[in-house]
């Protein structure tokens, strides 16, 4: 699979390697890790096709080897990319069809897409309220992540800017944190291993900056491991303990990524009320929320 085929004729060469059509998977070991259907074949050459061009676009194949060269990390990065774009049933099947060429289970990455569609936004008033019925721990990184428009993993990836760069393939607009002039900028790491600046206000930073760890700890969460600076609570420990804050609180919970959806719609009047038209506005807080589209961002403004 060398780097002049075309991302499809690699997807269907990988999967040629795996065919066992018409031989029972039954009571046969040799067939595991292998395709018995061809509705199944036809599925992970589509999703293949997918990853390959992922491979070639993020330059992670400096060998030229294409699919052959996929490796866990590369299939996380194309998972938590994908998921910002496509549903849960096609992110599975992306998720399967690489396990099938790496023959290792890989970590289940929750839908964004999905998400957005399913959640809505918490008003200020009931963030508050929910952090208020949280241990300290959470209740800070239910506060930082409303303030910084944060995915629960990312609070565990917090950094000062100093440490680390943002992403250098993306144009990053001078509009950013536009209007918010008490804010301190951090870096986190976010889908597909974006790496961007956030904004968390000066108040929440001090705090913040209290918990800062004398020596990085790696913290696993969904099988994925994070290098962590700070001693908050993120990923699914958070999820939960914001969920079962709200329902105690509200009497009903939309999820921890709703305070998402309040950051998108308060940065949009926001940068609006500062002269930017929908579209300038909408760019800039995709920006800062870490969408590769700006669509995405859209769907969390209803």
């Amino acid at each position: 699979m060398g780097r002049f085929r075309t991302s499809e004729s690699q997807a269907r060469y990988a999967v040629s390697q795996k065919l066992s059509i018409g031989k029972p998977r039954h009571k046969n070991r040799s067939s595991v890790g292998r395709i018995h259907s061809l509705g199944t074949a036809r599925t992970y050459v589509d999703s293949l096709k997918g990853v390959a061009a992922f491979i070639a676009e993020q330059k992670l194949d400096p060998a030229g080897k294409g699919l052959s060269s996929l490796t866990c990390g590369a299939a996380n990065a194309y998972l938590e990319f994908r998921a910002q774009i496509v549903g849960q049933k096609q992110l599975d099947k992306d998720r399967q069809a690489m396990q099938m060429l790496l023959r290792e289970k890989l970590a289940v990455v929750k839908s964004e897409f999905d998400q957005a569609l399913e959640s809505r936004a918490y008003t200020q008033l009931q963030i508050q309220l929910v952090a208020g019925a949280q241990t300290r721990k959470y209740e800070l990184s239910t506060l930082i992540a409303a303030d910084a428009g944060l995915r629960a993993h990312e609070l565990l990836t917090l950094r000062p800017t100093e440490e680390r760069s943002v992403s250098s393939h993306r144009t990053w607009r001078e509009e950013r944190f536009e209007g918010r002039v008490d804010v301190k900028r951090y870096i986190v790491v976010g889908k597909g291993g974006l790496i961007r600046e956030v904004g968390i206000s000066m108040e929440l930073a001090d705090q913040l900056e209290s918990l800062r760890l004398d020596e990085p700890r790696i913290e696993t969460d969904r099988e994925i491991y994070y290098e962590q600076f700070y001693d908050v609570g993120g990923g699914m420990r958070w999820s939960d303990s914001f969920s079962k804050a709200a329902k105690r609180e509200l009497g009903w919970s939309t999820g921890a990524h709703g305070v998402r959806h309040a950051f998108a719609q308060t940065r949009m009047r926001a940068l609006q009320s500062l002269g930017h038209n929908y579209e300038t506005a909408l760019a800039i807080a995709s920006q800062e929320m870490g969408h590769f589209r700006p669509e995405i961002t859209e769907v969390y403004l209803r």
